[in-house]
């Protein structure tokens, strides 16, 4: 390796910050942030900040155009992964000076116990945090609990690539089960619970692979909690019924102990009622027949909705925020379609954006409007729940005017979303319709509503036992062709359940009103990203990665409807 890898550089001052400005203390303590100050070659010294469960930020203005090789970051701060190779080794270089580069290898000194651990040295010297395990193999000695001054080897063959050596930056996420269909996964999940009983009580067993952690491996994959509290809470419970008295640090084999009432339906021991109607709803989704078009989707009715809008911004974190995100993906599904010769309305625009898609998006649309007739304004007159039955209403008032002349089979309403999870979680999430909770009748009062034209044939539904058996069944067959398709082109899919019949927040489980109440054949929620996640912030800003996910969707409809 060459020998003017890294910057000579003077003394870094080192302080004591918050994690990142603006952002809300988490529930749980954590250990303050590091912060040096780090001299740019030939520059003015700028922050760079370690933060416990984020990584590496560093202070964006004043840094080299060359260090930010996909241009400035919409906030005031930079990840790790933003920097260029350059960037990289020079952030490395500030933050840990008693580190030593040798030809064959590098010797990280532990600096800070608190905030690092094997999965950031991983992730900030071999490309990915998932990287972890093959760190500890190169240094079977050392223990997971850090100690200041610990020597951590890592070989130049496990260094990324970026860094001048040989492991690839980018990981393919996923768990082991990844290249299972939906039902085999949780066949497989299910496979690694065995039911027991102790002094509090009966429970689900289950025991902690290399790799995995109590939030995301447990919590969000057997039960259907997902918002940051919920998981935080029930993580908390878990541990202390199972004897686990620090959850960032099980070891793989420690039994855990997950009470029966939390865990999700297709968890639900032999013989109760939710396990017997996850069942059904499987055997359904193996007898459906296909809806066939081709892939110029000739006779599709497909409905697009883009959620939130005008003055409800939807879920915020780093410095993004849903509304516009969202509606702009919508819209390049929109373009595409158009390309093809299904019919496609959506339920909202943005006056003066109309349906048009923006590279750069800088501050929020302050208007959207609901296209019934009169256009609903979402502009906080009226209560936010008007504008999410109206977009429902809209929509079955379009499905029933195809109905006359089409195959209602043949219908698809489709909701855009980014969610705002617990951070680990990352990927989408595609919601369905449970046929448990969707009511065999519902009419929308006057009092919940405003008066348009479509009320009188989208505001009143009924939906037979088989409808809504088959509705679900449908919409889970096209959630399954969904995320193969996202997948097939490298986008993040939620790890362990991507698909989800119910939501569960604030200790209330419910199915979206725009799904729920939907007469669409075939119609899902999607949860594009989770907000609250660095890596899928990032990655909903930049106008590439929308582009790319729009294809896939159209891809994902097209695979759904081929012949």
């Amino acid at each position: 390796m060459k020998s003017g890898w890294m910057f000579a550089l003077a003394a870094c001052a080192v302080l004591a910050g918050p994690a990142v400005p603006g952002r809300k203390a988490p529930a749980d303590p954590a250990p303050p942030a590091a912060e040096v100050l780090a001299p740019l070659p030939g520059g003015n010294p700028v922050r760079i900040r370690v933060v416990f469960k984020q990584g590496v930020l560093v202070q964006a203005e004043g840094l080299p155009r060359g260090f930010l090789p996909g241009g400035p970051p919409s906030g005031d701060w930079a990840g790790f992964r933003e920097l260029s190779p350059e960037g990289k080794r020079w952030a490395l270089a500030a933050l840990f000076p008693k580190d030593t580069w040798g030809k064959d290898k590098v010797a990280h000194r532990v600096r800070w116990p608190q905030l690092e651990s094997p999965w950031l040295m991983a992730s900030l010297f071999m490309g990915h945090g998932q990287n972890y395990d093959r760190l500890q193999a190169a240094n079977p000695s050392n223990p997971e609990k850090l100690l200041a001054g610990d020597l951590w080897t890592i070989p130049r063959v496990l260094l990324s690539e970026d860094l001048g050596g040989e492991t690839p930056v980018q990981v393919k996420a996923g768990p082991r089960e990844a290249g299972l269909d939906d039902e085999a996964r949780m066949t497989s999940f299910r496979g690694m619970l065995t039911f027991e009983q102790d002094k509090q009580g009966k429970y689900a067993a289950y025991h902690i692979r290399k790799g995995e952690a109590l939030y995301s491996s447990v919590v969000m994959r057997y039960t259907d909690q997902v918002d940051p509290q919920g998981v935080n809470e029930l993580a908390l419970a878990i541990a202390r019924r199972s004897g686990i008295s620090d959850v960032r640090g099980i070891q793989p084999g420690t039994l855990v102990k997950i009470p029966l009432e939390a865990l999700a339906s297709p968890f639900q021991p032999e013989g109760t009622v939710a396990l017997a109607e996850e069942r059904e709803v499987r055997a359904e989704v193996r007898r459906t027949p296909r809806v066939t078009s081709g892939p110029r989707l000739k006779g599709i009715r497909i409905v697009l909705d883009a959620g939130h809008g005008g003055i409800d911004k939807g879920a915020m974190a780093n410095g993004v925020w849903e509304s516009d995100y969202v509606f702009d993906i919508a819209m390049r599904v929109r373009r595409l379609l158009q390309g093809t010769q299904a019919t496609v309305s959506c339920t909202i625009d943005y006056p003066g954006l109309g349906f048009s898609t923006r590279d750069r998006i800088q501050a929020p649309t302050s208007q959207a409007e609901i296209l019934t007739h009169p256009p609903f304004a979402n502009d906080g007159e009226s209560p936010i729940a008007v504008s999410v039955h109206l977009r429902w209403v809209l929509a079955n008032h379009l499905f029933a005017d195809f109905d006359r002349t089409g195959d209602p089979q043949k219908t698809l309403f489709i909701s855009f979303h980014a969610d705002s999870l617990h951070p680990s979680a990352r990927g989408t999430m595609v919601y369905v319709p449970g046929a448990v909770g969707v009511p065999a009748a519902f009419a929308l009062p006057a009092a919940r509503t405003v008066r348009v034209q479509e009320l009188g044939d989208g505001s009143r539904v009924r939906f037979s036992p088989r409808q809504r058996l088959q509705g679900e069944a449908r919409s889970r067959l096209f959630a399954e062709s969904l995320l193969k398709a996202l997948q097939a082109e490298g986008i993040p899919t939620h790890e362990n359940r991507p698909i989800r019949n119910v939501v569960l927040r604030g200790g209330k489980s419910f199915i979206p009103a725009v799904i729920r109440y939907s007469t669409a054949a075939t119609k899902v929620l999607m949860e594009v990203l989770n907000l609250t996640n660095r890596e899928d912030a990032a990655n909903l800003q930049d106008p590439a990665f929308r582009e790319q996910y729009a294809r896939a969707v159209v891809k994902g409809i097209q695979a759904f409807y081929r012949k």
